[in-house]
C-alpha cells in the first residue's frame, strides 16, 4: 500500500504531505489539552473531548465537501488529490467521538445501545457514523473496482444527505447555542449550491452568496422558533439589527463572500495573461 502523502507514481507530494500532518493536528491539541497542558475542559474532560472530537468530525466532513467546488472554482485540479484523506479523517475523527462516548459510559455497551435508542439525537448520530464508516471502507481503488463505478458512485454520494444529518445531530447536541451548526449549515447550502456549474462562474458567485447568508438566517430563526418557542420574526430581525453581535448569516456572508472574492481575482488572472500575450504577438509581428 502506498503511503498516503506520495502520488500515484511514487513521488512526494507536498500538498499531500501537509494536509496529511495537519489532520492529526486537532487530534494532537485535544490529546495534548487531556495531558492537563491546557485547563480548558472543564470538570468533566472526557465529555468535553467527546464533543470537540464530534466537532472536528463535522468541520472536516464539510472541508472535503468543499474541495471539489473549490478545485472548479480556483483551477487547482490537484486539490482533488486529498479528498479521499480528508475523507477518511472524518470517519476517524467520527469513531473518536463514539470511542469516547463508549468510554464515558463505562464500556457498558447495552447502556449506549438504549442511549442511541431512546435519544433522537444520538439515533441520527450514528446513522451517520455508519454511512462514514460505510464509506471509508469502501474509499479504496481496489473496493471501486469491485463495486463497480455506478454502485460506487452512488454510495459515495450519501455523503451529502449524511452531512445534513450530522449537522442536524450537531445542532441537538449544542443545546442553547448554535452558532457553529448554523454557519457549518450555511456553508454546506453554499457548497451544495457550487455543484451547479453555473452558481459557480464569474458575478453569479455573488447571488450564491445573498442567498446562503439569507437561508441561514432564515434556518436560525426556524431552529430558536421550533425548539424554544421564540418569535420567528423576532429572532430573523436580529440579524438586521446592529449592535447586537455576529450572527451565524453574517459569517456565512463574509466567509462564502471572501471565497467568492478570491474566486473571482483568481479567475481573471488567465484572461489578463492571455490579453498580455495576445499584445506582446502582435508587437513582435509589427
Amino acid at each position: 500500500m502506498a503511503a498516503p502523502w506520495r502520488t500515484r507514481s511514487g513521488q512526494i507530494s507536498a500538498l499531500k504531505l501537509g494536509v496529511f500532518i495537519g489532520l492529526f493536528l486537532p487530534a494532537l491539541w485535544l490529546a495534548l489539552r487531556w495531558a492537563g497542558l491546557a485547563s480548558d475542559l472543564g470538570p468533566r474532560p472526557i465529555m468535553e473531548t467527546i464533543h470537540r472530537s464530534g466537532d472536528w468530525a463535522v468541520r472536516l466532513w464539510l472541508i472535503s465537501l468543499a474541495i471539489t467546488p473549490l478545485r472548479h472554482l480556483f483551477r487547482a485540479a490537484p486539490l482533488v488529490q486529498v479528498r479521499r484523506m480528508v475523507g477518511v479523517a472524518v470517519f476517524a475523527y467520527a469513531a473518536l467521538h463514539f470511542a469516547l462516548y463508549i468510554a464515558d459510559l463505562s464500556f457498558d455497551l447495552l447502556k449506549v445501545a438504549s442511549e442511541i435508542y431512546l435519544r433522537f439525537y444520538l439515533t441520527i448520530g450514528f446513522v451517520a457514523l455508519l454511512g462514514l464508516a460505510a464509506m471509508a471502507a469502501t474509499s479504496t481503488d481496489g473496493m471501486l473496482r469491485r463495486m463497480g463505478g455506478r454502485a460506487w458512485r452512488g454510495l459515495h454520494r450519501l455523503t451529502y444527505p449524511l452531512a445534513v444529518v450530522a449537522l442536524v445531530h450537531f445542532g441537538l447536541q449544542s443545546k442553547l447555542d448554535v452558532s457553529e451548526p448554523m454557519v457549518m449549515t450555511g456553508l454546506l447550502l453554499w457548497v451544495l449550491l457550487l455543484r451547479w456549474p453555473k452558481a459557480r462562474g464569474g458575478w453569479a458567485l455573488v447571488p450564491g452568496v445573498i442567498a446562503v447568508a439569507l437561508a441561514t438566517a432564515g434556518l436560525e430563526a426556524l431552529w430558536y422558533s421550533l425548539r424554544s418557542g421564540a418569535p420567528l420574526m423576532a429572532v430573523l430581525s436580529v440579524n438586521f439589527s446592529t449592535g447586537l453581535g455576529v450572527r451565524p448569516a453574517h459569517w456565512v456572508g463574509i466567509l462564502t463572500g471572501a471565497v467568492a472574492l478570491a474566486a473571482l481575482l483568481w479567475q481573471a488572472r488567465p484572461i489578463e495573461a492571455s490579453r498580455g500575450n495576445s499584445r506582446t504577438a502582435k508587437v513582435a509581428r509589427s
